[in-house]
């Protein structure tokens, strides 16, 4: 396994968190905007800190309980934790895409929540990429308004405010934040890890080599991936940021490998 993470730009507090434990790995993706710290007085990178610790010690303790189940539990332990002394209900309040990777007895088992993105890697076919479209769509026709405005202007909280004013409720998007029922809406699913040689798990700041800037195909990536490594993913999305003008994003990629090792050694067992 290995991780890569990198801040949007120096200076910056990096609000991603990757871990792993034993046949499992975690990505939070922290999602937040400066000068809200009169509603959260933590910030997003404690947020996504505490999410993902919470999150692998639930994956440590009870590997038999289900992944959606595991994380309305953090969910609501983290919002416990600041629900005293910071306004949790409100839309601006931090928040969190989520990407959950777990071996369990022959089986990959994965979840996703938010704009992170998770990749299983076949040795047969076409890989499967495992996503959650709902806030891309919601999101893009506020992205060009949003790239138009400084970032700390009055406007830019405005139209933030009416985009996150559509998050976890039914028709809009569903991320990690306060409610540990917007876990029920997370992308879950399983497969036997027979034929699956390896998994990545990218932030939407990774995950836009693909999706946003269209350096590569998801077949493409892994194969960069293998060769180079997750650095070298990130490396290109900064230089495409670069030339496009585009305001930069923490980066995190976790690259899982040895995936089909696991199985042989399960059959053996």
């Amino acid at each position: 396994m290995t991780m890569t993470t990198t801040a949007a730009r120096a200076g910056h507090t990096n609000e991603d968190f990757t871990g792993a434990v034993p046949a499992a790995a975690v990505l939070v993706d922290g999602a937040g905007v400066p000068g809200t710290e009169s509603m959260c007085r933590h910030g997003v990178a404690w947020y996504a800190g505490r999410l993902g610790t919470s999150l692998l010690s639930r994956l440590s303790l009870a590997p038999d309980h289900g992944l959606s189940t595991l994380l309305a539990e953090a969910v609501e332990r983290v919002t416990d934790e600041h629900r005293d002394t910071c306004d949790v209900a409100d839309p601006l309040s931090p928040s969190a895409a989520v990407a959950v990777l777990r071996l369990c007895d022959g089986v990959v088992e994965y979840l996703v929540l938010g704009d992170a993105v998770l990749v299983l890697e076949r040795a047969d076919g076409a890989p499967l990429v495992v996503s959650d479209p709902r806030e891309v769509v919601i999101s893009e026709p506020y992205r060009s308004a949003l790239e138009a405005v400084a970032p700390d202007s009055e406007e830019y909280h405005r139209l933030l405010g009416a985009l996150r004013a559509n998050r976890n409720r039914p028709g809009g998007f569903w991320v990690a934040r306060d409610d540990p029922r917007a876990a029920d809406e997370a992308v879950t699913g399983s497969c036997s890890v027979l034929g699956v040689t390896g998994a990545v798990l990218l932030s939407n700041g990774a995950g836009r080599v693909v999706d946003r800037f269209r350096l590569a195909d998801w077949p493409e990536v892994l194969a960069v991936l293998a060769s180079c490594g997750p650095a070298e993913i990130i490396r290109r999305v900064r230089q495409a940021e670069a030339y496009h003008g585009v305001e930069a994003d923490d980066a995190t990629i976790t690259y899982c490998t040895g995936l089909d090792g696991v199985a042989a050694r399960s059959e053996d067992a």
